[in-house]
């Protein structure tokens, strides 16, 4: 990794932690330290997946992406340094362009890219290939492009005599809100996949029969893995009832430990949905109709807690965010939040608002779908606010000049005063992002405990429900094999997490 390369990573490293209230990276260990790889996920958050690849892997990665990116201002910059290759689609090409010579020449194009990326993996370095073709707003990976496959088979014919060969490493990305600020994302780094001889590397002199049909065939396989990687489902109302049924489960294993296991972080989300998805599935298969009654009555429990407006653990006490604080300390608390706090951030509301709110809007006119907000938002957010904090510092100097010449007695200092107008933006922009998560902890705080204390007859039936669900859910379950560990607190971790044999077990706060 060279000094540019190096510093471009570490400038995606802050957009993302400005971005992402949080980052977790699992699987690192799985990544070889030696010889060039290809790493292949799927595509859900347009770039985003790259910048968190990018981030995170120990390892030199060269990416391929298509050719009109690089005609974005900082973008096609940032790509330019990295040494990322354009790949020329179909659909760029325009009926002006010159027809079948046109598509020629952008064939040609992508032959001396696809052989500029097997060059760079067969001399040692990884290349991230996202082999659906485009991003995306699926809960599923969708159909592979065979050009992953492809790749492959020529940095294995590139590959030095006695150097190891390439691997092909499956990413997992996992977000919990892609589009928003403040949400978190999780970046799983799977095992490199064990491939028979036959798949290993094209026979010699094969034909292009031949190749496609070991094209096709590496693409069944890297489509087989990616999908275990992910945890795929086939509709979002799925995906909603998996999630659901996750909550319900964690929170009635932690209600009968007695414990208070905190808020789940998103690999722990992630794990406690693989089990249940890999659990459904397999009961599906064998218990199909206790399998959609169970769906119905889950469908039903979700109804009724969306209609008191709780969460499932709320069910046991009030938020954790709060039910350590005496009723005095939560009233001081709330005044806090909701009357003094509110000054204080003034500025940063002032001066950043309206950016923001800009920036919002250019990311719903700007985005052709949802999975393009993130990018809209990330890459325009580096710039404006910059240029806003840099606006302001310039009009608070410009007017403490003025008002110095007015009044001889305020002190002459606009290099000063303008610095901390630039220093109280960007801090009070940050600031403010992190009150609004605050302020809606501490109304949710209030509100569920009136909720607990006006409904106490429905909240103990959905208590009780809860528990007839998770006992139903649990049979299901025996005798599988499903990943993770379970901890005696009801979270859910990693197989091999020592913290698992040694669960931090606290008392629920009622």
């Amino acid at each position: 990794m060279n000094r540019t390369y190096r510093a471009v990573v570490a400038f995606v490293r802050v957009l993302l932690h400005v971005f992402f209230r949080q980052v977790r990276v699992a699987g690192v260990e799985t990544v070889p330290r030696g010889g060039g790889g290809l790493l292949v996920a799927w595509h859900p958050n347009a770039l985003l997946d790259p910048g968190l690849i990018l981030a995170t892997l120990p390892r030199r990665v060269v990416f391929g992406a298509r050719a009109g990116l690089f005609r974005v201002p900082l973008l096609g910059s940032l790509m330019r340094a990295l040494g990322t290759v354009p790949l020329h689609r179909r659909r760029d090409v325009r009926p002006g362009d010159g027809g079948e010579a046109a598509d020629a020449v952008r064939r040609a194009a992508n032959r001396g890219s696809l052989d500029a990326l097997a060059h760079a993996v067969a001399a040692g370095s990884f290349s991230a290939l996202f082999p659906e073709g485009h991003s995306h707003d699926e809960p599923d990976v969708q159909e592979l492009k065979t050009g992953a496959a492809s790749l492959y088979y020529r940095a294995v014919e590139l590959t030095p005599p006695g150097a190891p060969p390439p691997v092909i490493l499956p990413v997992g990305l996992h977000y919990d809100e892609k589009g928003a600020f403040g949400s978190n994302a999780l970046v799983v780094y799977h095992q490199p996949l064990e491939l028979p001889p036959e798949l290993a590397a094209l026979p010699p002199a094969a034909s292009a029969d031949e190749r496609r049909e070991r094209y096709r065939l590496l693409t069944e396989r890297i489509d087989r893995e990616l999908r275990e990687s992910v945890y795929g489902v086939e509709s979002w109302q799925l995906h909603h009832l998996m999630q659901r049924s996750r909550k319900l489960v964690r929170a009635e294993r932690a209600a009968r430990a007695g414990a208070s296991p905190g808020r789940p972080d998103i690999e722990e989300r992630v794990l406690g949905f693989a089990r249940l998805w890999a659990g459904y599935r397999q009961r599906l298969a064998s218990h199909p109709e206790i399998v959609r009654a169970l769906e119905d009555r889950v469908e039903r429990y979700d109804d009724d807690l969306r209609a008191l407006r709780l969460d499932d653990h709320e069910l046991d006490a009030a938020p954790a965010f709060a039910a350590f604080w005496p009723t005095l300390l939560l009233v001081l608390q709330v005044v806090f939040v909701y009357l003094l706090l509110p000054t204080f951030l003034l500025i940063g509301y002032l001066v950043n608002l309206p950016t923001a709110l800009a920036l919002i809007g250019l990311a719903k006119l700007g985005s052709k779908a949802y999975k393009d907000e993130a990018t809209v938002k990330l890459l325009a957010g580096a710039v404006a606010f910059p240029l806003t904090w840099l606006a302001a510092a310039l009009l608070v100097a410009w007017g403490e000049r003025h008002l110095a010449g007015l009044y001889p007695a305020i002190p002459h200092a606009p290099l000063l005063t303008g610095a901390l107008a630039f220093l109280l933006s960007a801090v009070g922009g940050a600031v403010a992002l992190v009150y609004w998560r605050l302020a809606n902890q501490t109304l949710r705080s209030v509100r569920v405990r009136f909720t607990r204390a006006r409904r106490r007859a429905a909240v103990a039936r959905l208590r009780g429900e809860r528990g007839e669900l998770f006992a139903a859910i649990m049979a299901l379950g025996e005798g599988l094999d499903l990943p993770g560990t379970v901890a005696a607190d009801g979270r859910v971790l990693r197989d091999g997490d020592e913290s698992a044999a040694q669960p931090s077990v606290q008392p629920r706060a009622q």
